[in-house]
């Protein structure tokens, strides 16, 4: 039985090793495991009534499991033998480290563990220390959780890992109120000029050949979107010189299976919409719903001749509107400061990076993963030393890639 007021870190070796431990707090019970059917069984039961921001949803975590087959852990923090709160966690090397971070890696933002929400209610932090007793013990070589792009609140719950010691994440998030509808937010953001632009750039597209601005409602639906956008995608990333996060098969598999099976629920957590004009993709983007809020997870447009018309902005326009329609109270462009997002965006969301060492070796891990954080906030918050950054980022990538070719 652990002691629930042992502080994170200070923990030695452990002399043994099991695929399933427990630790224990008065009622408060933790569990730690390797995902099998039923305990991922149960993770995706829990979830499904709890609160939880969607990169730790069943559905995301399943498909995750079956496409990536990460090193998995499925951790859950139970009161009287309920399960309260529940951590689907990947394990990854960085040196001579492991880390446990949120299924998803850098695909998962905005991230709100799985939780009960009348237990959020009453939810002390001091509660949570079994629960990485648990993961401790069910993997002592993992030196390190960081849990990191933390949503300070979800649909008005505070998040019950954000008291936990960390640091303000370096990207913050951008979002447009919805409350009020649509003509509200236009009369916000200069939307007389902005519909102007909406307009002629209707025109253009049906003298262009025509268009339409869909929703993917059919898995076929799904793969010509989706395959459209990893094109779009891997050409933005070659021409900016950087790696291609999406470029791996299971990767994409990934996003293939969580996207077709969203469509069996009634109203998809996870949707695509597309603009078509001439008969070709001209941009894609990927939306999840968590709670009155439509977050769009990724977007990307076509290089062509059709891309100064701005068919990314146009899909946007339309995605917003339709979410106004919907009565949702939010819409939110996830993390990442961009101009296009400035240009409809009212509200900032500091994200948080918890970093809990579980090692003596894992201290020192975390006083680096904390440095870098706060250099790169320093340096992001600085557009001219940002910019400057950027260009070097870029300029190094194009080498990398030219080396590589030749």
């Amino acid at each position: 039985m652990a002691d629930s007021a042992a502080s994170v870190g200070t923990r030695g070796p452990l002399a043994a090793k099991r695929a399933d431990r427990s630790a224990t707090s008065g009622s408060i019970t933790a569990t730690a495991a390797a995902p099998s059917n039923e305990l991922l069984a149960r993770y995706e039961a829990f979830s499904a009534e709890a609160i939880h921001a969607p990169a730790q949803s069943g559905l995301w975590v399943k498909h995750w499991i079956s496409r990536v087959h990460p090193d998995g852990i499925l951790a859950m923090l139970l009161a009287n033998q309920r399960p309260v709160l529940a951590l689907a966690l990947e394990v990854v090397r960085l040196g001579p480290f492991r880390i446990a971070r949120f299924m998803g890696g850098g695909h998962a933002n905005g991230n709100f563990p799985a939780v009960d929400r009348n237990w959020l209610e009453t939810a002390d932090p001091v509660q949570i220390q079994p629960l990485l007793d648990a993961i401790a013990e069910a993997r002592p070589d993992v030196d390190v959780v960081a849990l990191q792009r933390l949503l300070p609140d979800l649909e008005g719950k505070a998040n019950p890992l954000g008291q936990l010691p960390g640091v303000a994440s370096p990207n913050i998030s951008l979002a447009v109120d919805l409350k009020g509808g649509f003509n509200e937010v236009l009369c916000r953001i200069n939307g007389r000029r902005k519909s102007k632009k909406h307009r002629a750039q209707t025109r253009k597209f049906e003298a262009a050949g025509g268009f339409r601005r869909y929703e993917a409602r059919t898995p076929d639906q799904v793969r010509v979107l989706l395959d459209a956008f990893f094109d779009m995608k891997e050409q933005r990333f070659r021409k900016m010189g950087i790696a291609n996060v999406f470029s791996g098969p299971e990767i994409r598999g990934f996003f293939h299976a969580l996207f077709a099976d969203a469509l069996k629920e009634k109203e998809p957590p996870f949707v695509l919409h597309g603009l078509e004009v001439a008969g070709k993709l001209r941009a894609v983007s990927g939306s999840s719903l968590s709670g009155r809020r439509l977050i769009c997870e990724f977007a990307a447009i076509a290089e062509d001749e059709l891309s100064q018309h701005s068919p990314g902005e146009y899909l946007f326009y339309e995605n917003i509107q339709e979410a106004c329609a919907n009565a949702l109270e939010l819409y939110d462009f996830s993390v990442g400061d961009e101009p296009y997002k400035r240009n409809w965006c009212n509200l900032e969301t500091q994200h948080r990076d918890v970093m809990l060492p579980l090692t003596h070796k894992g201290r020192l891990l975390v006083w680096c993963l904390i440095g870098r954080a706060r250099l790169t906030g320093w340096v992001k918050a600085r557009p001219a030393i940002w910019n400057l950054v950027r260009r070097i980022r870029r300029i190094a990538g194009k080498s990398t890639v030219l080396t590589k070719r030749g």
